[in-house]
């Protein structure tokens, strides 16, 4: 167990922000803020001064930004690096610019109407700073995702909606911290005509969703969309949980669509991959794949128990590749898991397991 404090560099050009971060890690005794930059040059010279153990980083600052910034500390350490997001279109697309070139993870800034409490936030803020410091023992091994394979898939062209038929398999994920880098190359590796549907729910939050979607739709051969209640459930179809709410399905007459709810958080998440997970469980039983991936928490844990108990496979990220091992370890450890596999070997699986069997679908 670390019994020294965690030391954390806080980068921001706003005085206020630099402030209110530094007071909400103070709740934690485990954490000290040793000092604090006004810019990625001064916060440079912080971090070959000071050798913090994690960064809070904002993105939008005059002089050297945030990405700029991030890079030298790559090259440099790297430190782990906790980004500290506006809801902006801009805010969000730098966001996913800075986890491409290294960040942890980021927080999103506190925002009217947003569905966060500044307690939330703070929670937040201070259970990422762990998991970051906590990250810097470990080896994560998120595989990359070659350029030309992007390009390949761009090229495609993908069926319309109209000329696609149900899905053989139900794929359900949860994920979290690591999750838009091990989904952007989980979904890329997987071909136009899979024959699955995939529901994900990455925690994120509100205003964040869409955007990750529309990148990953950029990158990969199959539809991704962020989803909307209605949509219905189509092989080669990938929908992304709109951020602050939860996702279930439903199977109808004329096609198995989607539902979203704003019902109560559950595990502290809206969205929530128990919410999910317990959700195909029911309504699809035994031709679901359940998968929990890269996270923090517990989210997901007995859901997936659910999937498992109703015929369907349960599979969990291993250690390995896994950025955070919290969710798919709390699983694992529940008993609540059929199989537990690297991300690089998750692609062919969810393929094997998704291939039609004499022309079944759900509804066979």
């Amino acid at each position: 167990m670390r019994k020294s404090p965690i030391r954390v560099l806080v980068i921001d050009d706003s005085a206020l922000m630099r402030k209110m971060i530094t007071q909400m890690l103070a709740r934690d005794t485990s954490i000290e803020v040793v000092g604090t930059a006004m810019d990625g040059t001064f916060g440079l010279k912080k971090i070959e001064e000071l050798r913090p153990d994690v960064v809070t980083l904002d993105l939008e600052m005059p002089q050297m930004d945030g990405i700029e910034t991030l890079k030298h500390i790559m090259k440099r350490g790297p430190t782990p690096v906790i980004v500290v997001s506006s809801h902006s279109t801009k805010g969000a697309t730098e966001t996913f610019k800075a986890l491409q070139w290294g960040a942890f993870d980021f927080v999103a800034k506190p925002q009217e109407n947003a569905g966060m409490t500044m307690e939330t936030i703070a929670d937040e803020l201070v259970a990422k700073v762990k998991a970051a410091d906590a990250s810097r023992k470990s080896k994560s091994a998120v595989a990359p995702v070659a350029s030309d394979r992007l390009q390949d898939a761009r090229k495609r062209p993908r069926p319309p909606a109209s000329a696609r038929t149900s899905p053989s398999k139900i794929v359900a994920i949860g994920i979290s911290t690591g999750g838009p880098n091990a989904l952007l190359y989980l979904l890329s590796q997987l071909p136009a005509d899979f024959p699955g549907t995939i529901l994900i729910v990455q925690h994120m939050p509100q205003g964040f969703t869409e955007m990750f979607a529309d990148r990953l739709a950029d990158s990969c051969a199959i539809e991704v969309k962020e989803a909307q209640s209605g949509d219905m459930l189509l092989a080669g179809r990938a929908l992304i949980c709109p951020g602050n709410r939860h996702l279930r399905v439903r199977r109808m007459p004329l096609g198995d669509v989607v539902v979203l709810s704003d019902d109560d958080r559950v595990n502290g998440h809206r969205p929530s991959a128990d919410v999910l997970f317990r959700s195909v469980a029911q309504e699809f039983g035994s031709k679901t794949l359940a998968l929990i991936m890269t996270g923090m928490g517990e989210d997901g844990a007995e859901g997936i128990g659910a999937v498992k108990e109703s015929g369907g496979l349960a599979v969990a990220q291993d250690e390995a590749s896994s950025v955070v091992f919290g969710m798919p370890k709390v699983a694992i450890e529940r008993g609540h898991v059929n199989r537990v596999v690297a991300l690089d070997l998750l692609p062919n699986l969810l393929q094997v397991h998704c291939a039609p069997v004499r022309a079944s679908s759900l509804h066979s």
